[in-house]
């Protein structure tokens, strides 16, 4: 199998590269490393280029290729509600050039690294790939317009899978990689430098929410097995599309999320509560009944405390990320 991963030197799409250099796959990936690093792929051709470029669109035709799988994109909901236009701009205009490249160079399959931000405020919980999309930022904006654009892209003989996550966390359990964003704005990790005195107290933002706890409540499903879930995926874009939401089935909110962390490290972690942030609904879990039911996948890392685990060993071993590369 000969592959493309647009963002493949970035934290989802580094654990799905590594998983396919297991399998035998010839890869190639597209990345800009403003979020991805090359630290993160080795041994794997990186083309350092934006997907929306003469360069990196070049790409797709050198072919033949069997799949391209899309992470590449500007992800942080609170930026895109303040930067609404530089985000549909980036995301779905460089993506819908992309998917246009794809049906003219006859790439057969695509899958997606979509959002559960098309949700929004949820009418029911657990949500599954049938409820009500109202995406509650920018962000999520632009992901619907590339699932729409997938969805009519059938018609020139690309099929796709549209994979929705809900919250990626963790690290990859052999600790060859994990999670190195600047600046890092996932809970796990943030809580995790908390507890190790690399920051400040952590900014619980909003205490007031309809949860239990009155934080916000979260699916974290493990990056690996979101990797395989990609691959379980793929294998179901044979001549039609598909849809999967991707997570555990179950909710943790911010503070049961610091209690993981503080049993795993033994710790405590300073914390401060702060008003609440535009575009973060209160509860977001995820049905994934489906692809289990479709293709037998199943989350293998699914206890809070296991994921935090491979996240605290990662961030104990990396204290500085990943090495800059030349």
């Amino acid at each position: 199998m000969r592959v493309l991963v647009t963002g493949g030197a970035g934290y989802v799409g580094s654990h799905l590269v590594a998983l396919l250099v297991e399998q035998g796959a010839t890869i190639v990936v597209l990345d800009d490393l403003r979020q991805g690093h090359r630290a993160a792929v080795p041994g794997v051709r990186l083309v350092e280029a934006s997907i929306g470029s003469a360069e990196g669109l070049a790409l797709l035709a050198d072919g033949p290729w069997d799949a391209v799988f899309h992470f590449a994109a500007l992800s942080l909901v609170g930026e895109s509600v303040r930067e609404p236009l530089r985000y549909l701009v980036e995301n779905a205009g460089a993506g819908l050039r992309l998917i246009e490249a794809c049906v003219v160079n006859r790439i057969p399959r695509f899958v997606l690294s979509s959002t559960a931000n098309l949700f929004g405020e949820p009418e029911r919980v657990p949500i599954d790939e049938d409820a009500r999309i109202a995406p509650s930022s920018p962000y999520g904006e632009s992901k619907l317009m590339l699932e729409r654009a997938l969805f009519w892209a059938q018609g020139r003989g690309l099929h796709s899978a549209c994979l929705r996550y809900f919250n990626a966390a963790g690290a990859d359990p052999d600790g060859r990689l994990g999670e190195d964003h600047r600046p890092e704005t996932h809970l796990i990790p943030l809580v995790i430098d908390a507890a190790l005195g690399r920051r400040g107290a952590l900014s619980i933002f909003g205490d007031d929410y309809a949860t239990p706890d009155g934080t916000c409540v979260r699916d974290y499903i493990h990056v690996t097995d979101l990797a395989h879930a990609h691959l379980c995926a793929l294998r179901q874009v044979e001549g039609r599309s598909v849809t999967y939401n991707l997570g555990n089935g179950q909710g943790h909110s911010v503070l049961e999320v610091v209690a993981a962390v503080e049993r795993v490290l033994c710790r405590p972690v300073p914390r401060m509560v702060e008003p609440r942030r535009p575009g973060d609904p209160a509860i977001l879990v995820a049905s994934s009944d489906r692809i289990r039911q479709e293709t037998g996948w199943t989350p293998r890392l699914s206890a809070l405390d296991d994921i935090v685990r491979t996240a605290a060993a990662w961030r104990v071993t990396h204290p500085d990320g990943y090495p800059t590369l030349a």
